[in-house]
């Protein structure tokens, strides 16, 4: 009798090994992560969520003994320099709105103090 075709066991044999169970919340992270990298301006939120995501997958893949801790980390780390990257740009944008604000003033000072002609015509 063929032991494979009977579905029992002897003892030299293994049941058959099924790898871990992947979190799901650490396949959420990877892909919020990388959408981070790509996405303008929203990439700064979702950076944010991919973050909190893995630091929760990383809680449940010790805990449960799940897979995906390479999932976790790739979206940790997407995550991290999505929101980095972002947040500096905006920081900039921020920046260069004050300097433009601030130059405008600049410039309407300088035009308030240039006599009127139109007296001298009249």
């Amino acid at each position: 009798m063929d032991p494979y075709s009977s579905g029992q066991f002897n003892q030299f044999q293994q049941p058959p090994m099924q790898p871990p169970k992947t979190n799901g919340k650490a396949i959420g992270a990877l892909v919020l992560g990388i959408l981070s990298l790509v996405i303008p301006y929203l990439g700064f939120i979702l950076g944010i969520i991919a973050i909190v995501l893995a630091s929760l997958a990383f809680k449940e893949i010790k805990r449960r003994s799940e897979g995906g801790r390479g999932l976790a980390v790739g979206g940790l780390v997407c995550g991290i320099v999505g929101t980095s990257l972002y947040g500096i740009l905006i920081l900039l944008v921020v920046i260069g709105l004050i300097f433009l604000g601030a130059s405008y003033d600049s410039y309407y000072d300088a035009l308030s103090s240039i006599p009127d002609l139109r007296l001298h015509y009249s």
